[in-house]
């Protein structure tokens, strides 16, 4: 691992790395009524974060994100607020992704934008999504983004956790990908849907 401390990422993705690992064992994981199992060791977690990490960015699949459209709800933001916002969220990122034995799919994605204000927001995350075919080579999907955010209007650009839905439309080798912000208190309000198209390149 020469392109990136895999180690120091999959520290900050252990709460993802752990919601994965919940979501393809807990069919198969004997029941068990000790609350206190549930709640793995730290080292446990992290562990199992490094793993994740690195099998996904040693064998996963490459794919390149296109990112240009954002959504804001009108419901939330007045006419003249949304004339200021940047509906134009144009962007690029990577993602490497691999399926489980379900045929749900995880990966690993850094992607930069152009965010609300006009101003870039970089996310580096970790994605898990329960698919469902829909017909021919067509699927759905709904899960989770867990990662980091960096935003020049909240904390100064100093990155900060978060876990969003995500859903997604298309085929396995090109879908539309769509991140749900939900309604926030204080300046900043939610509310708001990112749209991406990710196309695999191999």
């Amino acid at each position: 691992m020469t392109i990136l401390n895999l180690r120091n990422l999959a520290a900050l993705l252990v709460l993802s790395s752990a919601f994965s690992a919940n979501a393809q064992t807990e069919t198969t994981s004997p029941a068990n009524t000790d609350q206190s199992s549930w709640f793995p060791s730290i080292s446990t977690l992290y562990n199992s974060a490094v793993t994740t990490t690195e099998n996904l960015y040693d064998n996963g699949r490459l794919s390149i994100i296109l990112s240009g459209y954002t959504w804001h709800d009108p419901r939330t933001y007045s006419p003249a607020k949304r004339a200021t916002l940047n509906a134009d969220a144009w962007g690029f990122g990577v993602s490497k992704e691999l399926r489980d034995a379900k045929d749900n799919e995880e990966s690993i994605q850094i992607l930069a934008i152009s965010d609300s204000h006009f101003k870039p927001q970089i996310n580096a995350s970790y994605t898990y999504q329960w698919m469902k075919p829909i017909g021919g080579n067509w699927e759905i999907g709904a899960g989770v983004n867990a990662g980091l955010v960096s935003r020049t209007d909240i904390f100064n650009s100093i990155p900060f956790p978060g876990i969003l839905p995500m859903f997604s439309v298309g085929t396995r080798d090109t879908k539309v990908t769509m991140t749900y912000v939900p309604h926030l208190s204080g300046s900043v309000n939610g509310n708001v849907l990112y749209f991406n198209l990710r196309v695999a390149v191999k």
